[in-house]
């Protein structure tokens, strides 16, 4: 039997990278932390021992859906991959910006990625699905595992913020906002 989950409750990179964002996402902020800490958790759970990648993992992850708050648009994969190229070359150069860039683009793909760092880019894929869905959707993941990490990082209302920015970024209409986002962040 495996140990237990080792959760991620701080991460120097996500802490200096959130900080630069505050100000756009207001409010949000504990919310969009607490789904960061729990993709990174579950992410490096799906990569077991190696943690080569998780700076970058963690560098990513904040940007991963900023784009939402950065150019309030609801087809936010390529403002979040522009926001993160931008502070990756002030902040991060050592970073690898192909991965940042698949890890925020390819974090929606419903089919396995195949490409470059493919382990690296899948684990945050499964992640953030399982996040996103609640646990619902587990890629491989015990329940067990998924529970620790709902009760020890509170989901803080981060559903709730994503259906009032369909809405919002929208013009009001949630299920259009939906589509919009259905059609330009999903990737088969």
């Amino acid at each position: 039997m495996r140990e237990e989950i080792k959760i991620v409750r701080h991460d120097e990179t996500v802490e200096r990278e959130l900080a630069t964002l505050a100000g756009v996402i207001g409010a949000d902020l504990p919310a969009y932390r607490n789904h960061i800490y729990r993709v990174l958790t579950y992410a490096l759970d799906v990569l077991g021992e190696d943690r080569t990648w998780r700076e970058t993992i963690a560098f990513a992850l904040v940007y991963h859906d900023a784009g939402l708050w950065t150019a309030r648009d609801l087809a936010y994969l390529e403002p979040s991959e522009a926001a993160a190229e931008r502070a990756r070359l002030v902040r991060a150069p050592h970073l690898d910006g192909r991965l940042v860039r698949a890890i925020i683009h390819w974090h929606h793909k419903i089919t396995p990625y195949r490409g470059a760092h493919a382990d690296v880019v899948n684990a945050v894929r499964r992640a953030d699905w399982i996040d996103a869905s609640g646990g619902l959707i587990r890629k491989g993941l015990a329940r067990q595992r998924i529970r620790a990490v709902m009760r020890a990082i509170p989901v803080a209302g981060f559903p709730a913020i994503l259906m009032r920015l369909a809405a919002d970024l929208n013009h009001g209409r949630q299920a259009a906002g939906l589509r919009r986002v259905l059609r330009y962040v999903y990737k088969i």
